[in-house]
């Protein structure tokens, strides 16, 4: 029988890769999303696969949701941790709100959906939680001490739960993408690409989601077994750990 594998922030971008590469793999995929209501529908009208709407910053709507996606799937194995906002804003001007937000969404709702999720994986003796991070958790960014204070979270996480898990056959591991090629990215002007992003990026271009994508089907695979704690950096040799 297929494997489940549920990823949040799945209809757009970096998770809308992940959840078609994983389809591909021949899990059984439930994309979450918490806002734009036109475009998952687009999505799911083009790969068929379900989505599922709630936000990853309220714990009790994660407990619902998962509790849905498992009445419609079945236990969740593969639950990939995608869901990710920005609140930008240098340090001496952010808001309270702009620093609760983005910690709310990127950090505490790794546990808000892990927490549910991971008594069944124990229980059952096999799971795989892949949490996308970001190259700004390991070396920071300026007018993002939000983001990246919720993203270098994300790793502490990763490390400490894996260890949890993994004489249960849960793995947990995360990945730290660079500038990857999204709507988001894409939409920065041009003259900015290429005068002050893509020089910072040895491999001199982009990166795109389905090479993120891949990384998450390995991690979520049988072969990625003795693979725990780990953090892949997926950022074209801009940043060395």
């Amino acid at each position: 029988m297929a494997r489940v594998a549920l990823v949040t922030g799945g209809s757009r971008g970096i998770g809308a890769a992940i959840s078609k590469a994983l389809k591909d793999e021949g899990y059984n995929v439930a994309a979450n999303f918490a806002g734009n209501v036109e475009k998952a529908n687009a999505f799911k009208e083009e790969t068929g696969i379900p989505v599922y709407k709630w936000s990853v910053a309220d714990y009790d709507a994660c407990v619902e949701g998962i509790k849905q996606v498992e009445a419609d799937l079945g236990p969740v194995d593969v639950l990939v941790n995608n869901a990710g906002i920005t609140r930008d804003a240098m340090f001496h001007k952010m808001t309270p709100e702009q620093w609760n937000e983005v910690i709310a969404t990127n950090l505490t709702g790794l546990f808000n959906m892990t927490h549910p999720i991971f008594p069944g994986m124990r229980a059952r003796g096999f799971g795989r939680i892949v949490n996308i991070s970001s190259i700004n958790g390991q070396k920071g960014q300026m007018g993002q001490v939000n983001y990246s204070a919720s993203k270098a979270g994300d790793l502490g996480f990763t490390k400490a739960l894996a260890q949890e898990g993994a004489f249960k056959g849960v793995t947990v591991n995360a990945i730290c993408p660079g500038y990857i090629g999204t709507e988001m990215v894409r939409a920065i002007d041009e003259e900015v690409l290429k005068t002050k992003i893509l020089p910072q990026i040895p491999v001199g271009r982009l990166g795109e989601p389905e090479e993120i994508a891949r990384c998450v089907v390995f991690l979520a695979s049988d072969d990625a077994g003795f693979i725990t704690g780990s953090t892949i950096s997926a950022n074209g040799g801009q940043f060395f750990v």
